[in-house]
């Protein structure tokens, strides 16, 4: 048997040292398609290994992200009290001790591992010594026959003995990447039996787990021979790789982790939708065989294909996203769009006032959001109507005169409609005469200051429909007001 004819089984393996981040995410969701295309697993593992960093917070915002992206994992924690799913666990790292003891006990006694009883001091002093020459610091080895502890001395680390000769790695996306092993030297793999690091850890976890794809960024590309070495010495089954182009700044460095910025909830906190965000990442080094950038997760699915993944680096743009997010918001339909933004409302802790039009309202508004956030700036005036200057209720060049006097005659216009009549189309109607004889602009635009006390905002004909007769007439007083 080999990988490629195993079941589909992949992983994403965060360590949770930080916040979910916008590189795990895309990682998360290449994954999941591949494994839902393929009738497979998507596992989840947390690579705690970094215990004085790792932090259950940090794994809680992973469970809460990839449940907020609709990213359901198959096997491991399931974010609730630290119970877990699945039959290869325990899923977190910091538990899994007693498996990677027999592997490391048997490296060891196979002469396929030893102890290394160098200190730091001397490390660094040969590090030091191989750069003075020239030459790329590794380490000498000189522990390798080492059969018994030197006088004075215990074990200080645990390493592999490398093999020597090329490891080809052959990758999905980047073909056959060749390792020259003899410039690597022999890596740590362990500070003791009780403690392994991540590159061995990884290789027992993938055998046992029988993950069968390992689906990863660039940035893991270099660990990727020295775990190879490790499961071959183990006589394990290797995965099929492929790793992820980086994504990148706009500056065309990388994104990275520590960066506030690249937290996947701090996005959802500024209201991006979950949907948006999986159609953006997708995106993100991939491309499908149209010029298509919107899609729902099911045509995801259908049009995914790890073959279109990109080797350069995936250049991040919030405009692009912001773009996405919007024509996610404008799919919506109107009760869905009022669900999403009062929703947001109570996890922002945002206030959302009482309307019998609010669906109006927020139909009026959707093809203005970049982000549900943006509701609440824009729509504001809708239910308290903010402080303007005079001077915005002016026309181009029209004169305060002028436009006083404009909104004199809208107002006695409105007045007479009837208030159960007070509906679009009769209002452009009634105002029609005024309109063709002063100008759109001359008669819209003051009352579109008057309504909302902005520059911007939907058609003053909507607004008035929304307002109603009372609050319209109301609106449009106060701003004659202020012009006298």
């Amino acid at each position: 048997m080999t990988a490629e004819t195993r079941e589909v089984r992949v992983r994403l393996a965060p360590s949770p040292t930080g916040f979910f981040h916008m590189g795990t995410a895309r990682t998360a969701i290449f994954n999941w398609l591949f494994a839902r295309q393929h009738g497979g697993s998507f596992i989840l593992r947390i690579e705690d290994t970094d215990r004085e960093r790792s932090r259950r917070e940090f794994e809680d915002s992973i469970t809460h992200g990839l449940r907020w992206l609709g990213l359901e994992w198959d096997e491991g924690p399931d974010g609730n009290h630290g119970k877990e799913k699945g039959k290869y666990g325990p899923y977190r790292q910091s538990e899994r001790v007693e498996i990677y003891e027999k592997s490391l006990e048997r490296l060891l006694r196979e002469g396929r591992a030893y102890y290394c009883y160098c200190t730091k001091e001397e490390l660094e002093a040969e590090r030091q010594g191989l750069l003075a020459e020239g030459l790329p610091p590794r380490y000498s080895g000189h522990c390798r026959e080492q059969k018994t502890p030197p006088h004075g001395k215990s074990p200080q680390v645990i390493r592999f003995r490398m093999p020597e000769g090329i490891v080809e790695v052959k990758d999905l996306i980047r073909g056959t990447v060749s390792f020259d092993m003899n410039l690597i030297g022999d890596i740590v793999i362990a500070k003791d039996t009780h403690t392994p690091l991540y590159n061995f850890a990884v290789a027992v976890d993938d055998e046992e787990m029988k993950i069968s794809h390992v689906i990863r960024g660039e940035d893991h590309l270099s660990n990727t021979p020295k775990q190879i070495v490790i499961q071959r010495a183990l006589g394990f089954l290797e995965p099929v790789y492929a790793h992820l182009p980086l994504i990148l700044s706009g500056a065309r460095a990388k994104l990275s982790k520590r960066d506030m910025e690249t937290s996947l909830l701090d996005y959802k906190a500024r209201g991006y939708l979950p949907e948006a965000m999986v159609n953006f990442l997708a995106l993100l080094g991939w491309h499908p065989t149209d010029n298509k950038e919107v899609f729902t997760q099911d045509e995801l699915l259908a049009k995914f294909n790890l073959k279109r993944v990109q080797k350069s680096g995936a250049v991040w743009s919030g405009e692009k996203l912001d773009w996405v997010n919007g024509e996610h918001i404008k799919s919506l339909k109107p009760k869905e769009l009022v669900k999403r933004i009062r929703e947001f409302a109570k996890e922002e802790k945002r206030t959302v006032a009482d309307s019998a039009s609010f669906e109006k309202i927020a139909t009026l508004e959707q093809g203005r959001l970049a982000r549900l956030a943006d509701f609440f700036d824009l729509a504001d005036f809708f239910f308290s109507l903010p402080e303007y200057e005079a001077g915005l209720l002016a026309w181009q060049n029209d004169t305060p005169e002028k436009t006083q006097h404009t909104l004199e005659e809208s107002l006695s216009i409105l007045r007479a409609i009837p208030q159960k009549k007070f509906l679009r189309d009769t209002i452009e109607h009634a105002l029609g005469e005024l309109i063709a004889r002063e100008g759109r602009g001359s008669v819209l635009w003051p009352l579109r200051a008057a309504l909302s006390g902005k520059k911007a905002s939907p058609d003053p004909l909507d607004i008035m429909e929304i307002l109603g007769h009372d609050e319209t007439t109301r609106r449009i007083s106060s701003a004659i007001e202020k012009l006298k």
